[in-house]
């Protein structure tokens, strides 16, 4: 049943926007609101985590059997393949996908919504759609922010402990690149981001009540947002890799 709801309410989202003037201008508000405010946030737990894999993986392969440029090589690819993207966009989903299924919860108890069917608007179009549009196109943005500083964070480790060396973790980062994993990480970011704004999206527009119905309909959001990218995180591996 939800589903069909759901159906429903992308076919009223996907329709041609009636004004493009209007939709260009809340499509880059919208990349600021849900895109930019979470570059910070990207940015610190990257680091954090690609340090704490340089420094688990080390401390677990410490073998005379394997050689120490092996830790790079784990820690790019673990950022790289799931990281960067599928844990990433996990961490999103909270952020992103409670502050629009809460925005337009809001807006549908408070009649906002109503109002703009009154003046004869598609308030999904005109509200969710932007939504959609903006994070989809931001979220490459995001991954390649926290490949960056997550790869840094094991560099921090080479630079200030003796765990591993600068050199020999640069090494293995290089060891047997493929650039195509980039390219899968991206692609499976946009299809995680399309779920996190069109499922919060679907939350929020629905809520009927009050205050505490915005609330559990922000929580089913990011619940659901979590199942589905995990969902998708291992039917897009089987397809792709």
């Amino acid at each position: 049943m939800q589903f069909g709801r759901y159906v429903l309410l992308m076919q009223r989202v996907f329709a041609v926007p009636q004004r493009w003037s209007m939709f260009f201008k809340q499509v880059v508000q919208e990349i600021y609101k849900l895109g930019v405010d979470s570059v910070g946030i990207v940015i610190f737990i990257s680091v954090f985590i690609g340090a704490v894999i340089t420094m688990q993986v080390s401390l677990n392969i410490n073998s005379p059997l394997i050689p120490s440029f092996t830790v790079g090589f784990i820690t790019r690819e673990v950022i790289l393949l799931e990281f960067s993207s599928s844990i990433m966009c996990l961490i999103l989903a909270g952020k992103v996908g409670s502050n629009i299924a809460s925005e337009l919860g809001t807006m549908r108890v408070t009649e906002q919504i109503d109002a703009l069917e009154i003046m004869g608007v598609n308030s999904a179009n005109y509200l969710i759609l932007p939504k959609i549009v903006a994070f989809v196109l931001f979220v490459p943005v995001l991954v390649f922010f926290s490949m960056f500083f997550g790869i840094l964070g094991g560099y921090f480790i080479g630079w200030f402990t003796s765990i591993i060396s600068a050199e020999t973790y640069e090494y293995g980062l290089q060891y047997w690149f493929s650039a195509k994993y980039i390219g899968y990480s991206i692609l499976k970011s946009m299809v995680f981001a399309y779920i996190i704004t069109s499922i919060a999206s679907f939350f929020g527009y629905n809520v009927r009540g009050g205050a505490l119905q915005v609330g559990k309909a922000s929580t089913k959001s990011v619940v659901n947002s979590s199942v589905l990218i995990l969902a998708a995180d291992v039917l897009i591996t089987l397809l792709l890799v």
